[in-house]
């Protein structure tokens, strides 16, 4: 998942499907642009602090990877066909903007359109990635 967006302060929300499941970080880029079109991002070993929150089934609708920043809302979809991942960030980015205002997914898919940005994560590796991008100022619970 090398999505420049998970700098310090982001939270990642990941689904676990497995009891008993591990984390493992690694892989850590000093500079990459979106769409990173090959294995060479700026390689760097990797030192942090993470904080781990489990929630049981229920009660985190999380069922992919989701991340937040202070002004963002982000989702991502991966898949080996880019057109694929395209639509798995969007559905994800739907039920997002209707978790948290209230809104039809119709109106949220609408509002896509009009307010999320949407761009390639990664091509490498077999696996694409695409982030939508949608700034919390935005939105209201209607």
């Amino acid at each position: 998942m090398d999505l420049k967006l998970l700098t310090p302060g982001a939270t990642l929300s990941l689904p676990v499907h497995a009891e008993g499941a591990l984390f493992s970080c690694g892989d850590g880029h000093g500079c990459q642009g979106d769409g990173e079109v090959c294995i060479t991002a700026l390689e760097m070993s990797l030192i942090g602090t993470f904080t781990f929150t489990l929630r049981k089934a229920g009660e985190h609708s999380v069922t992919l990877p989701r991340a937040e920043t202070a002004d963002e809302i982000i989702s991502m979809g991966f898949h080996a066909d880019l057109d694929e991942a395209m639509r798995i960030a969007l559905r994800q980015m739907i039920a997002i903007i209707c978790e948290r205002t209230g809104i039809t997914p119709t109106e949220a898919y609408q509002f896509c359109s009009l307010a999320v940005d949407f761009a390639v994560t990664q091509t490498v590796n077999g696996e694409k990635g695409v982030h939508g991008r949608l700034k919390k100022t935005l939105l209201t619970k209607g």
